[in-house]
């Protein structure tokens, strides 16, 4: 049996890029960074940053390049893809992505959701529609880690802390 299955919690490293391929459809790249913190041999507090390019297409895309900004928590559930191409000077290039599958936006911040007035969308699960999925996402359906929720189970919360001033772009 064999299992190709991400899931990543960290913060975006630049705006959402949405675009539409020749044929129409709608895709968004988001650039993520997560954190890893562990103590060395030596007892000494040890941090890396680690960087993802997550790929989401359709409505998933439309949804992350609505709702998501730089610095923005994000859950992203997925798998991994790796890709080439042959670039101008006739190099065999290769990239590895995460083509997300659901993603649960991270807790409200002011501003966000279109303004403090508007309603928060209800916690739920986002899939990207299957081939046979004949309903839209609702923006009432959009899920949200709450405040309160714990985003790691198991983990140091500063494991999973990555700030936007941290961020080096």
């Amino acid at each position: 049996m064999n299992l190709n299955k991400v899931f990543i919690i960290g913060r975006l490293t630049q705006e959402p890029e949405a675009r539409s391929t020749t044929s129409g459809q709608n895709v968004t790249t988001l650039k993520m960074a997560t954190n890893r913190v562990w103590t060395d041999k030596a007892g000494q507090k040890q941090e890396a940053a680690e960087f993802h390019t997550v790929i989401a297409w359709g409505r998933l895309g439309e949804i992350a390049s609505q709702y998501l900004k730089k610095g923005g928590l994000v859950l992203i559930e997925g798998r991994i893809q790796t890709r080439s191409w042959v670039d101008k000077e006739n190099n065999k290039r290769y990239t590895t992505e995460i083509i997300a599958e659901s993603l649960q936006l991270g807790p409200r911040t002011a501003g966000s959701f279109g303004g403090s007035d508007s309603p928060r969308p209800a916690v739920s699960d986002v899939r990207r529609p299957s081939a046979t999925a004949t309903s839209p996402v609702k923006d009432s359906d959009i899920p949200i880690i709450g405040e309160d929720e714990p985003v790691s189970s198991g983990v140091e919360e500063d494991e999973v802390k990555v700030s936007e001033k941290d961020l080096p772009f």
